[in-house]
């Protein structure tokens, strides 16, 4: 798990990058300001996620447990939820997109208490 956590981390950190070069360079002029803004924060909690798996994978190996494993993979359904929806909603100003925004909030919430209580736990 702990590779498959390294990996995924280094793809979305990457795609982070992409996304945050694309928003800065390729859509400033063809969107709004507000938009850009959402797409930005967007960009911001994968980048944050993209490192959190990263660390998931280091503490996966020190401390192995279905909870580290657990949050490892909320992580990456809150990068898909939460930051997926915000750059869909952000490139097609379909509104109604945002409501699936806070459901990879809780991802990452759960993640994180997951990870806490892993730790704790070891």
């Amino acid at each position: 798990m702990e590779r498959v956590f390294f990996i995924i981390g280094a793809l979305s950190a990457f795609i982070g990058v992409a996304a945050g070069a694309f928003g800065a360079h390729g859509l400033k002029s063809r969107m709004n300001t507000e938009m850009l803004s959402v797409f930005e924060v967007g960009v911001r909690y994968q980048m944050y996620h993209a490192f959190a798996l990263i660390i998931a994978a280091g503490v996966q190996s020190k401390w192995p447990s279905t909870l580290i494993t657990t949050g490892g993979w909320l992580f990456v359904i809150g990068t898909i939820l939460f930051s997926g929806s915000l750059y869909l909603m952000s490139v097609t100003e379909v509104r109604w997109l945002g409501a699936i925004t806070p459901l990879g909030g809780l991802a990452f919430l759960a993640g994180w208490v997951c990870m806490a209580w892993g730790a704790w736990r070891a």
